[in-house]
């Protein structure tokens, strides 16, 4: 059970937080509050990173409902969520601002805000379309399993949470120490290994809907 738990949260966390990238917002997080004081600074990363982990705990957990509510099979959302990863991991491979994640209007705009750790810091910037659709895809396959599966998937996403505020509140130094360059090749190492997992989720969606039809032939 241990060496299993470990696997399973393995898996998570890179999945997880590979998505959230919170290396990536670093250069926005800076632009958004270069006006603001370093205790401010660590307020608005404390709150940004508060949010995305409800936001995506939440959605973890409610992802199966939503889905049965809506009528939209797993699979599909295996297929779409593939979608959305692969165009962001393209994204981070280029070392170019994703427009999946957030947009040149959505940093002009917090630029201008008073408080930007909701929004765009927490959201979409940190739990965004691709964390957001991993957490449902991870959690469903930890139900699949005995209940305590889904553990790894919520203490990846606390990781996850607790790793963007550490990196977050020391923007300045995190960008100081890593530079352009160690942020780009972060970025890149994170992008190769989304699209990786981009792909596996197409294909476990794939497979899943094209074996529901096949049985319903039969």
């Amino acid at each position: 059970m241990v060496g299993e738990l470990l696997s399973l949260g393995l898996v998570s966390v890179s999945a997880i937080f590979f998505v959230v990238d919170p290396f990536s917002a670093v250069p926005f997080f800076l632009a958004m509050t270069r006006d603001d004081s370093p205790e401010k600074r660590r307020e608005t990363a404390a709150r940004a990173s508060l949010v995305a982990f409800l936001v995506l705990t939440v959605f973890s957990l409610a992802g199966a409902w939503i889905f049965k509510v809506l009528g939209i099979s797993l699979g599909a959302f295996k297929i779409a969520g593939g979608v959305v990863l692969l165009l962001l991991a393209l994204d981070m491979i280029r070392t170019q601002p994703s427009r999946t994640r957030i947009t040149e209007v959505e940093v002009e705009a917090g630029a201008i805000k008073d408080d930007v750790a909701i929004v765009p810091l927490a959201m979409p910037l940190l739990a965004g379309p691709g964390s957001i659709a991993t957490a449902i895809v991870l959690m469903a396959r930890a139900r699949s399993g005995p209940w305590w599966h889904a553990l790894p998937v919520l203490g990846a996403i606390a990781f996850t949470a607790a790793a963007s505020y550490v990196i977050l509140a020391g923007a300045t130094r995190t960008e100081k120490v890593l530079g352009r360059t160690g942020l780009a090749i972060l970025e890149r190492s994170a992008g190769l290994l989304l699209v990786a997992i981009a792909i596996q989720f197409m294909l476990d969606g794939l497979g899943e809907s094209l074996g529901a039809r096949l049985l319903g032939r039969f």
